[in-house]
């Protein structure tokens, strides 16, 4: 008897650019359930609360609530919520900031591919 396929992660993509947006969703597509795409703060504090995904992956820089903001308020309002700060900023400082605002993680846009992935994979493995 086999054991049941696991569960696919459910994420969320909140990037204001559209081709990097289509990059991720193909990259994350191999093994989790991209469940939406937004491109501003406003749109993935709603949709977060909408679609209740296991992880949101969430630019720094978004139009009308920015990534961190948009991070303390999706971890103030479920302190369980996964959220992966992706930003081009390999900034000491900011990473911090992120882990303040209640960030899960942070991943360099300029890392490899693989390390997007496999964040996403570590934090549904420890619990999600």
């Amino acid at each position: 008897m086999t054991a049941p396929a696991a569960r696919r992660p459910r994420v969320l993509v909140a990037d204001d650019h559209a081709e990097v947006t289509k990059a991720i969703c193909r990259l994350l597509a191999l093994e989790c359930e991209v469940v939406g795409t937004v491109a501003d703060g406003s749109a993935v504090l709603e949709a977060v609360q909408r679609l209740q995904p296991d992880v949101t992956v969430v630019d720094l820089n978004l139009p009308t609530v920015s990534g961190l903001e948009a991070c303390r308020q999706i971890t103030q309002a479920n302190p369980k919520a996964k959220v992966i700060v992706f930003t081009a900023m390999n900034d000491p400082i900011i990473r911090q900031r992120a882990i303040e605002m209640g960030a899960s993680a942070f991943v360099c846009k300029v890392a490899s591919d693989g390390d997007l992935l496999s964040v996403v994979k570590s934090l549904c493995d420890d619990g999600g």
